[in-house]
């Protein structure tokens, strides 16, 4: 005896509820139109018929997924690990939950496979951490006819960006603490994506940075140095690989026998000042220094820091990707708060 038995469809679920196959169908896919009487009864012949319904199969006859897909040039673990990078996720979640929507991680590893990675996922939009000019990732997302929306940068045709006018913010918060005649160190973000470490001066720089974030705020930075009278040349620069309070004390640590008592330590993230912070905290009670986020772990610290509601530079970001046409404000205000 054969024990074959005919799958269950959803024509035989609108059967038992005694309703039409389009109502069956609006029960699964557009719940809101359906009265709720209705909508019970599909669901118990459903339940009763053992049918469960084909996501796969709805995605590829809709031509849509559901899934916002989010990008993440760091290793996947600093999406966590980083509180600033986690309230930017939070405001991802917040807008997939308000539109029903799934989200999907998709890591990058600076490898050949990255861009073929990110296409190949089965999501409707994309949501990239800022990343550099010349990540491959980045031009296989804006040739690609699926909306695409990046944090920080850097801006391209095919890709919205929502972002900071990083370099005034960084000229201002620096302006702000070098009128009390401190000399400046800079603890910087990585340059590019070989995420070199180095200690150098602001004449070692490149006079262009592929991070465009690292770079605005390296030019605002110079703009409040130079514009104080001192010399950008010969500020000590010390860049970092990662965004972390060890990477901070580890920069603080090789600037120390260069700076005075007072010295102005000035970070691009208050990560980093945290960090710097307590490296120098004994050999340095003088010093002063500058942050960027804006954390309660900074404010608490009485660390001069720029806001970066990063919270809302994901929700900005997420409501961008799943409707392209929104003519909303794509440059998020930035204050000086300590």
């Amino acid at each position: 005896m054969s024990t074959n038995r005919r799958r269950v469809t959803l024509k035989d679920v609108a059967a038992r509820a005694g309703v039409s196959l389009m109502t069956a169908s609006y029960t699964f896919t557009r719940p809101a139109r359906v009265a709720d009487a209705t909508r019970e009864r599909v669901h118990r012949a459903a339940g009763e018929l053992g049918y469960h319904p084909d996501a796969v199969g709805r995605a590829l006859k809709s031509g849509r997924t559901r899934q916002l897909g989010v990008v993440f040039s760091e290793h996947l673990v600093y999406a966590f690990d980083d509180p600033q990078a986690a309230r930017f996720l939070a405001g991802v979640a917040e807008v997939c939950v308000e539109e029903g929507q799934g989200l999907t991680f998709i890591p990058t590893r600076g490898d050949a496979d990255d861009a073929d990675r990110v296409l190949s996922a089965a999501v409707d939009a994309f949501v990239l951490w800022t990343t550099t000019e010349d990540d491959p990732v980045l031009a296989a997302v804006a040739g690609d006819p699926r909306p695409a929306v990046v944090q920080g940068g850097p801006g391209r045709d095919g890709i919205a960006c929502v972002t900071q006018d990083d370099r005034a913010a960084a000229r201002a918060i620096a302006a702000r603490a070098l009128r009390e005649g401190r000399t400046p160190a800079v603890i910087s973000f990585p340059l590019d994506r070989a995420r070199a470490a180095m200690t150098t001066t602001g004449a070692g720089l490149p006079p262009h940075v592929p991070f465009p974030v690292t770079d605005a705020r390296l030019r605002g930075y110079r703009d409040a140095v130079e514009e104080a009278g001192l010399s950008w040349d010969g500020t000590p620069v010390v860049v970092v690989a990662r965004n972390t309070r060890a990477d901070g004390a580890a920069a603080a640590r090789a600037l120390a026998s260069r700076l005075p008592a007072d010295a102005l330590v000035i970070a691009m993230s208050d990560e980093l000042a945290i960090g710097a912070r307590q490296a120098l905290e004994h050999s340095h009670p003088g010093a002063a220094y500058l942050g960027w986020d804006a954390s309660p772990a900074a404010r608490q610290l009485g660390i001069t820091s720029v806001t970066n509601p990063l919270r809302d530079q994901g929700r900005r970001c997420a409501q961008l990707a799943l409707d392209p046409r929104d003519a909303g404000e794509r440059e998020i205000p930035w204050s000086i708060t300590g």
